[in-house]
């Protein structure tokens, strides 16, 4: 292969990957802000109800926080921690999704979950931005309890004890998993790289209990958005798994038993009634 064959292939294979850049940065540029807005023009303010009652949440309880009385109420409805019982945790976990780390700028913290929540509302719904906020921060939150259930060792995944006390991340888990379950499903590797790539650096800079928490909720929130799209597909292949079940017979009313039928006669014509005598007048007699 001579030099300028080189160079032309090159030039050809910088050429293809400058149209596959601009085409997924179109795409992207596209799915997270082009296609939100418009949705945001048509349903109005309304479409942004989740974003706001998070952010007013956080903002309520972070208030409330500081004060010695309300911060012990704030622990009392949201702090989780892995020595609670479990109901308790589970009971406190929605809850948690409002309270924000007292060690964190809380400006930030509101202005990445309204993002997060309003991006999850506009693309997903309500319902199903809930169930992705929850199932991430949950998934977070029992790992960690497994993870301090093992005790140190086992490769670096178990911890000591005393983190048991630490309390939950917080909203940062739902937020981390909305934003890489959203860059999943939208094909969106910029901002997959801004919060699945920044959470590794946490917790490699940082080896806590927060940075294992939003590690979980990212690989949570990968494989919702793998599985997204396809419950069919996911029923075809569970299916043949399940035992099969013999189908219930199907139990037919008792057969009544026939009457035979009588054989069709032709009608009785009615007696014709009497006839009156007609006497007929003689000739007169003779004297």
């Amino acid at each position: 292969m001579t030099a300028e064959e080189r160079v032309e292939r090159c030039h050809g294979l910088l050429a293809r990957l400058a149209r596959f850049t601009g085409r997924t940065l179109r795409g992207e540029w596209h799915a997270i802000v082009v296609e939100p807005v418009q949705r945001l023009a048509r349903r109005g303010l309304s479409g942004l109800l989740l974003a706001f009652v998070a952010a007013f949440g956080v903002v309520f309880f972070h208030d409330i926080a500081q004060y010695d009385t309300g911060a012990v109420w704030v622990r009392w409805l949201g702090g989780v921690t892995a020595d609670l019982p479990l109901w308790l945790s589970l009971l406190r976990t929605p809850v948690s999704l409002y309270v924000p780390a007292l060690d964190l700028p809380v400006w930030a913290g509101i202005t990445q979950l309204f993002l997060a929540f309003a991006w999850a509302e506009l693309a997903l719904g309500r319902a199903r931005t809930l169930t992705i906020a929850y199932a991430t921060t949950l998934a977070g939150t029992l790992t960690a309890r497994i993870m301090i259930a093992v005790g140190p060792g086992w490769w670096g995944f178990g911890l000591p004890s005393a983190c048991g006390r630490v309390l939950d991340t917080g909203p940062s888990a739902a937020v981390v998993g909305l934003f890489t379950y959203l860059a999943v499903i939208k094909r969106a590797p910029v901002v997959f790289t801004l919060t699945g790539g920044s959470m590794v650096w946490e917790s490699i800079a940082i080896p806590n209990l927060a940075g294992r928490e939003h590690l979980i909720a990212v690989g949570a929130a990968i494989v919702l958005g793998l599985l997204h799209g396809r419950r069919d597909r996911l029923r075809a292949l569970v299916r043949p798994l399940l035992p099969a079940r013999d189908p219930a017979p199907t139990v037919l009313p008792a057969a009544r038993p026939r009457v035979p039928a009588r054989p069709a006669t032709a009608p009785v014509a009615a007696p014709a009634p009497p006839r009156p005598e007609v006497v007929r007048a003689g000739p007169p007699p003779l004297v």
